[in-house]
């Protein structure tokens, strides 16, 4: 949160800046504000305000879950007065039953989810990290975080995820051929491409793999793949039938040695459907 001017650097005239002491000075007014309510048995810090794997940059928001006594959950979903700096909140809305994002003036995004200690358990968690604890929620976050490694599309098996990719590929082509290019290009970049990462990150070998989300594929690919990561990102700016075979020419080559029964010949198949569209 850019506050202080000795926080808020400058990398061009008129444009603020979020230091790390501008975002670490935010966390600490977040935990001690929760601290001093007893309504207040919890607080976990998500993402990169969980300062796991990574650090927070001047691009990071602030991640995390408040757990609160039986009751007094939806109080803190509805009036947001006990955040830090919360005058200089321009938007706020309710994202789910249980999560809110805020707006700041300055462009700095809160986003935060409110629980009872039960209510946590319909919670999904990677990375985190628990700043204040006053109900046993270092265990439930603990479980949490197994539960989460060990469901989803993440532990999909290989032949599913290649069927994803190949049928979404092969949807999304044929419907911009159609005409409808928003449906088709959505296909391409998010259902297509989402197994694919998922694949890659399972197979391709890399010294950073752990980066990689198992929430979402697509958070960090490039930091734990920089080379295919630019592969993917500029054969993402072509036309949208070139990008759809610019992908499988990316899975068959990568994918193709690595994974045994690859499914060769559909490949062939959705690339000859493609052309032909």
């Amino acid at each position: 949160m850019v506050e202080q001017g000795a926080e808020a650097g400058r990398d061009r005239p008129g444009k603020r800046v979020l230091t790390p002491g501008a975002y670490a000075a935010f966390s600490e007014a977040l935990r001690a504000r929760v601290e001093a309510d007893p309504r207040v048995v919890g607080l976990v810090a998500l993402g990169s305000m969980a300062r796991r794997d990574y650090e927070p940059d001047r691009w990071s928001d602030h991640d995390f879950f408040v757990i609160t006594r039986p009751g007094e959950q939806e109080t803190f979903r509805a009036d947001l007065s006990w955040l830090p700096l919360s005058e200089r909140i321009v938007f706020s809305y309710r994202e789910t039953p249980h999560g809110v994002k805020a707006l700041y003036e300055d462009g700095h995004l809160v986003e935060l989810a409110v629980f009872d200690p039960e209510e946590l358990r319909v919670a999904r968690v990677n990375r985190y990290r628990v700043l204040l604890d006053r109900a046993d929620i270092e265990p439930r976050l603990a479980d949490l975080a197994a539960a989460t490694a060990g469901a989803g599309e993440a532990r999909a098996d290989d032949a599913w995820l290649l069927g994803q990719f190949l049928t979404g590929l092969l949807v999304g082509a044929t419907r911009f051929a159609r005409g409808e290019r928003l449906s088709g290009r959505l296909l391409l970049a998010s259902q297509a491409l989402r197994p694919l990462l998922i694949l890659l990150a399972r197979h391709v070998p890399s010294d950073r793999r752990d980066l990689c989300d198992n929430l979402d594929p697509f958070r960090r690919f490039e930091l734990a793949y920089p080379e295919l990561g630019g592969e993917l990102g500029a054969v993402l700016g072509r036309e949208t039938r070139a990008a759809a075979l610019g992908l499988l020419e990316i899975a068959s080559r990568e994918l193709g040695r690595r994974i045994a029964g690859f499914p060769s010949r559909a490949a062939e198949v959705v690339a000859r459907r493609i052309e032909e569209s």
